[in-house]
């Protein structure tokens, strides 16, 4: 089954980031995903530069992947002010970012769920204008840190209204990293019933080890796009206790080891995660960084032989 992945390292893996990374190594971080194979990359932010500061380049990065060949860039364009700006940039694909709970939506964006549907509806209709994609992302489509789990219906709910607004590629984020195999198996069940038209994405994050299987639960029920972050670094920082996104370098190595085609090299991907480490000068959480894949050979140099 080929699989698409897209590549958020730039954008979610980063923004959250205490110390500031260079527009340079941005850019040098989204050229050495693609030329690993990537082939969809989430570059930056147009979110406000006081409110993200780690963000405020976006022009910038987005200038300076202008040339890459075969690679659709996304960005997160919250409100009209972004995709004023976002409209002169070269990036493909405005992602449009709505909560699926209340409580979640006023400490991400101080206002409730059906306000942030209306504030995301002029960025659509200037997309479609300047022949943008507009794709949305619901935050806490599987649990929430201040309402615990999301009511499936809860998700649903958002799904309809977004599609009723044109959207055809959803992207599901498991904000806090508690999605269950059966959750998203139901989240499948329920889109090929009520929504057969949507394009869903998971999102998830790896904070209770449960990643990967939900990753093998979406494919078994379909769901063949997937996101990631090289190193496995981001986390919302409006979500407490929320840690990094799966990392891309476990999410290809399983899907190889599973049979699946991806089109990304892994090795490269490994060295691009190191480099990462080096960068940001602190050890990443991808298990991949720290054990080679599966048949990993050790030289078995003057080992003693065993005794019975």
């Amino acid at each position: 089954m080929k699989i698409s992945i897209t590549e958020v390292a730039p954008r979610d893996g980063l923004q959250g980031m205490s110390n500031p990374v260079s527009t340079a190594d941005k850019i040098t971080l989204a050229r050495r995903a693609a030329a690993a194979g990537i082939r969809r990359i989430e570059a930056t932010s147009f979110v406000s530069p006081r409110a993200m500061p780690q963000m405020a380049d976006a022009e910038d990065v987005l200038a300076g992947l202008a040339s890459l060949d075969n690679v659709t860039l996304e960005a997160l364009v919250p409100n009209i002010r972004g995709a004023e700006r976002a409209a002169l940039t070269p990036v493909n694909d405005w992602v449009c970012f709505i909560s699926a709970t209340e409580s979640h939506s006023q400490a991400n964006t101080n206002c409730s769920v059906d306000e942030a549907l209306t504030r995301i509806e002029p960025v659509i209709e200037l997309a479609r204008n300047h022949a943008r994609t507009p794709v949305a992302a619901i935050a806490v489509a599987f649990g929430c840190p201040f309402e615990g789990v999301t009511p499936l219906e809860q998700t649903m709910k958002l799904v309809k209204s977004l599609s009723a607004m044109g959207i055809q590629r959803i992207k599901f984020g498991d904000t806090i990293g508690t999605a269950t195999p059966r959750q998203v198996k139901r989240l499948a069940q329920a889109l090929n019933a009520q929504n057969p038209e949507i394009d869903p994405v998971l999102h998830l994050h790896n904070t209770r080890g449960l990643s990967l299987a939900s990753v093998l639960a979406g494919l078994q029920s379909g769901i063949t796009s997937f996101e990631s972050s090289i190193g496995g670094i981001g986390g919302c920082p409006f979500a407490p206790g929320a840690s990094g996104n799966v990392a891309t370098e476990d999410l290809v190595h399983f899907l190889h080891a599973e049979g699946h085609e991806t089109g990304i090299d892994l090795s490269q991907v490994i060295e691009t995660g190191k480099w990462l480490e080096e960068r940001l000068g602190c050890s990443l959480p991808a298990r991949l960084l720290r054990v080679g894949p599966i048949g990993t050979v050790t030289p078995l140099n003057n080992a003693k032989r065993a005794r019975g």
